[in-house]
């Protein structure tokens, strides 16, 4: 199992000297725990967050804020991630305290794989419509995401439902089995702008004027 050190820190400690020092201020709080401010080193909490994700469980190794203070290991999950808007690195942490022995809801991604044979044989384009659900299951058995395959989308009725999606052993749907997953929608013609020339059809107009205008009148006679 992935392993985090944390560090415990003072509600006085300024968030940006700890920022500005290659940390994350983080909160840990949930099941079998106080709430405890902590701080995690940005480098370690990147890494592990690309292999853990939101809902896989980490050990969270909290040293204490002294030398006489023993560290605590936490069974926990990533619960929020807040980012700078601007930069998009994480500045702030939230990790939810588990008990592994007692079923956890979560949100989980899904990863679309293959190619619907509707969008294979032209008649139209894959739509996603969910990209995640949520599921209950014990938290060793909670999986990274959920992989669906479009391959059996084969014409534009055809639809994947959350209920078709195939489930690992020991997990559990909260999802409503009715909503749809993916579609395959046909594509909308592209109706030809017809751009009209106002110049042309002023000297068009100009040109009837003249092809229809009155004679000259016939000179007088002595």
């Amino acid at each position: 199992m992935n392993t985090l050190t944390a560090t415990k820190r003072s509600k006085t400690d300024k968030l940006a000297f700890i920022r500005n020092n290659g940390m994350i201020p983080a909160v840990v709080y949930g099941a079998q725990v106080e709430n405890t401010i902590v701080s995690v080193l940005s480098s370690n909490f990147v890494k592990i967050l690309k292999i853990a994700g939101e809902t896989s469980t980490i050990v969270l190794d909290i040293a204490g804020a002294t030398e006489k203070e023993k560290s605590v290991k936490v069974d926990v999950l990533i619960h929020d991630v807040q980012v700078d808007p601007i930069k998009g690195y994480p500045i702030h942490v939230d990790f939810l305290a588990i008990d592994m022995n007692k079923p956890v809801e979560v949100t989980i991604p899904l990863e679309f794989t293959g190619l619907a044979k509707a969008e294979k044989d032209g008649l139209g384009t894959l739509v996603k419509v969910l990209h995640e659900i949520d599921i209950e299951a014990l938290p060793k058995d909670l999986p990274h995401n959920i992989v669906v395959d479009v391959t059996s989308i084969a014409t534009l009725e055809d639809q994947i439902h959350v209920s078709d999606i195939k489930l690992p052993k020991g997990v559990t749907l909260i999802t409503d089995g009715d909503e749809v997953v993916a579609l395959v929608a046909a594509v909308k013609e592209e109706v030809e702008e017809v751009v009209v020339d106002l110049n042309a059809i002023e000297v068009e107009k100009k040109g009837k004027k003249e092809e229809e205008g009155e004679a000259p009148a016939a000179a007088p006679t002595a």
